[in-house]
């Protein structure tokens, strides 16, 4: 592989995760969906906001997630995503730079506020996401930092960005410029919601500009609109070079022609919050698969990062992935 100065850069919307515990009860209360993503506007975020119980407060967004797993596990990695010029803002792009990821996106001035997700954790670990998108859906190709993308071995794309015409624009134009850097383009269909509004955008996305699809097996059944699961990861694996199913307990299964590999879960001693689960398997898989690493490796690193995030409150690791890898005997190859 040609040397770059990162290993992944991911698109996505950047959002401050507000995370708080509720039960059943609350949910109902306040006609949440449990166990899935809403989109909300600014004055339903702020009536969920009030009633619901202490947060805590972190820079989330699903692909800002992963490149936060990315630099734990010891990469380089870089984030593009609009925030606004506020204070949630400035937190967003202190926290993600902090950690070491490189972030240069413009702010937005005088349009609406940063993006914030409400995230309300069931005693069962579900989490149940309420989203105002705010800032983050004002990403428009200009946006697109072309110089990084073609600089990464890996651009990601985020699916729930996939909500206005300008970002699908956005994604198709990061991922030419990929492309025609020799690089490797993948997508995370993100949630079964999100695949139901842009199935047909996300299909001859993959079809045309994507290499590595990541995806739970809801959102690829959904994708195919088919309850058989095998059926469903035969058509994945005829559209896409590689593609990364994760199976929760299951652990994962990833495609790539007619090579097929399984790989366990790795054991959690106490599930508490699987906010980030998906997140975190693809950052520990893109590592792998930027560095060189085979499947299996790419898969073990997937999810061992899922694991430890999936063990604590919060969508970002709270140890340094990297040395866990290397006390399981996982070797991350070095950058080319």
């Amino acid at each position: 592989m040609a040397s770059t100065r990162f290993d992944v850069i991911g698109v996505g919307n950047a959002i401050v995760d507000v995370i708080a515990t509720a039960d059943d009860a609350f949910l109902g209360q306040h006609g949440i969906e449990k166990g899935a993503m809403t989109l909300i506007d600014e004055a339903r975020a702020k009536a969920i906001y009030g009633a619901m119980g202490p947060g805590q407060e972190v820079s989330g967004g699903s692909a800002a997630n992963t490149l936060a797993g990315v630099a734990s596990l010891g990469g380089r990695g870089a984030y593009i995503g609009k925030v606004a010029d506020d204070q949630l803002g400035e937190i967003f792009a202190h926290d993600l730079r902090a950690i070491g990821v490189d972030y240069s996106t413009a702010p937005l001035t005088g349009g609406p506020a940063t993006a914030r997700c409400l995230i309300l954790v069931t005693p069962d670990a579900q989490r149940s996401m309420n989203t105002f998108l705010g800032a983050s859906t004002l990403f428009s190709g200009e946006d697109v930092d072309a110089a990084r993308i073609a600089d990464a071995q890996i651009t990601y794309l985020e699916g729930y960005l996939f909500d206005r015409d300008e970002a699908k624009a956005a994604f198709v134009a990061a991922a030419q410029i990929a492309r025609k850097a020799g690089r490797k383009v993948a997508l995370t269909l993100s949630d079964p919601f999100c695949v139901d509004r842009h199935r047909a955008s996300f299909r001859e996305l993959i079809a045309g500009h994507v290499d590595v699809v990541f995806a739970n097996e809801v959102e690829l059944k959904s994708l195919y609109q088919t309850d058989d699961f095998a059926a469903a990861l035969a058509q994945i694996r005829a559209e896409t070079r590689i593609a990364a199913i994760t199976r929760s307990e299951k652990g994962a299964v990833i495609v790539s022609g007619e090579e097929s590999v399984a790989v366990p879960a790795d054991p959690v001693e106490k599930l508490v919050d699987t906010t980030g689960a998906g997140d975190l398997f693809a950052a520990g898989f893109l590592l792998g698969l930027a560095r060189g690493a085979d499947l299996e490796t790419c898969g073990r690193l997937g999810v061992l990062a899922a694991a430890e995030v999936i063990s604590h409150v919060g969508a970002r690791p709270l140890v340094s992935l990297g040395e866990l890898a290397a006390r399981r005997g996982i070797v991350i190859p070095a950058a080319a």
